[in-house]
């Protein structure tokens, strides 16, 4: 008894010491950090009060790193909030609820982060390879669809240095918090790129399309182009838009017949015709996009109906283009007459959308939606990136060698 008291009057002294240096720093670069001087007491006239105060502690230091801009002290408020966390008891961390902080923000089981390479290093040579990415904080995910992207494109251009960044500094401030992994964003990346001297800069986003990403992307490499002797950057998976959505290309083709392939593999039929005559229906479920690219999902549905994929729908979480809606790809498959679907990502990389939006459990999750229709005998998903299949892995290397052979 002694024993566990002694344990707990440690965590508490310990919880004690994160809140004091974390409300130092929370207030830092955002108002909605601040934190009243009164948080994080602890009164033991009132146990279940002081559990939440301190679980609200540690959601105010969640919500403070949980922003798109990095900051001179996102380094030290991350470090701060997984502190805080740690000094936590099961209890408490289950009651930590914020604006976007929750338990699964540190508790959630996502992998072995010692896998993945952030791949920072510097003293790398005069031709550096960027391969730019939105980013996911699910580990296992970030090695088999981002990782393993670079280093097919390290294997296939051995004198270029493959670095990495990515765009969302929300999830570069949840890896580094709960692993301790420090990815570079685009800016540091570039930042890094000068200081080491580099001459030769190719960019390889790994997005899907030209979007909104794409675009901000180019914007922001702009700004970089007197820095460098020479800076191209790669097209994106599905390689040009077009101009309207019959338009398709070689790179939607290989996409089409690439994803469908280990779909039809995974869910264990030889073929797509097998799975149709078993009254199968494949949803291949995008992100979607009010950008102009948006036509880029009306063009993968006309690119599988051109391969004679009947059974294969494009959606999108967004719900734009219109009949990419979960909705309209509803009506869409009863009015086929398919009973049994399968969903799988149309992303380069399988992450909260995947796990959440697409194969989650919550009632607005596409998943729960279908079920919910009572059209279907069965509702399975795949969770799996289009990142970690090797035809993917030869459509963004021809993409880089077209600008690296220029």
């Amino acid at each position: 008894m002694e024993e566990r008291k002694m344990k707990n009057m440690k965590k508490l002294v310990a919880l004690l010491l994160a809140m004091c240096i974390a409300t130092s720093l929370v207030g830092c670069g955002s108002q909605k950090s601040e934190t009243p001087d009164n948080v994080g007491e602890v009164s033991s006239a009132n146990p279940v009060s002081d559990d939440q105060a301190a679980a609200d502690e540690v959601a105010k230091l969640i919500d403070a790193i949980y922003v798109q801009e990095r900051n001179e002290n996102t380094d030290e408020q991350c470090e701060a909030a997984k502190a805080a966390w740690d000094a936590l008891t099961d209890a408490q961390k289950e009651l930590v609820s914020g604006e976007f902080a929750d338990p699964d923000y540190f508790g959630r089981d996502t992998g072995d982060a010692s896998k993945d390479d952030p791949r920072n290093g510097d003293e790398i040579g005069e031709n550096e390879l960027l391969v730019v990415s939105f980013g996911t904080s699910f580990n296992d995910s970030r090695v088999a669809d981002i990782k393993s992207i670079e280093d097919a494109l390290q294997e296939a251009y051995p004198d270029w240095s493959v670095r990495r960044a990515f765009t969302a500094q929300i999830i570069i401030n949840h890896v580094q918090a709960r692993d301790g992994e420090k990815i570079d964003n685009v800016q540091q990346a570039l930042d890094r790129a000068v200081e080491n001297g580099v001459k030769n800069l190719v960019i390889q986003p790994t997005h899907l399309m030209y979007g909104a990403e794409y675009d901000e992307l180019a914007e922001t490499v702009e700004s970089y182009q007197d820095k460098f002797e020479s800076v191209q950057i790669a097209a994106p998976l599905l390689g040009d838009v077009g101009t309207d959505a019959t338009v398709i290309n070689e790179d939607k083709k290989a996409v089409a017949e690439a994803v469908t392939a280990e779909a039809v593999k995974t869910a264990g039929y030889q073929t797509l015709d097998e799975a149709k005559a078993d009254g199968v229906a494949f949803v291949f479920m995008g992100h979607g996009t009010s950008h102009t690219a948006k036509v880029s999902y009306s063009q993968m549905q006309a690119q599988m109906e051109a391969l004679g994929y009947d059974n294969v729908f494009i959606g999108t979480v967004e719900g734009e283009p219109e009949a990419t809606a979960c909705d309209a790809v509803i009506e869409s498959i009863k009015e086929a007459g398919y009973k049994k679907v399968i969903l799988r990502p149309l992303m380069v990389v399988a992450g909260d959308h995947a796990n959440n939006d697409m194969a989650g459990d919550d009632a607005d999750s596409w998943k729960s939606m279908f079920n919910a229709s009572g059209a279907f005998e069965s509702v399975n998903t795949q969770i799996a990136g289009l990142g970690r299949l090797p035809a993917i892995h030869e459509l963004y290397v021809a993409h880089t060698g077209a600008v690296i052979d220029q």
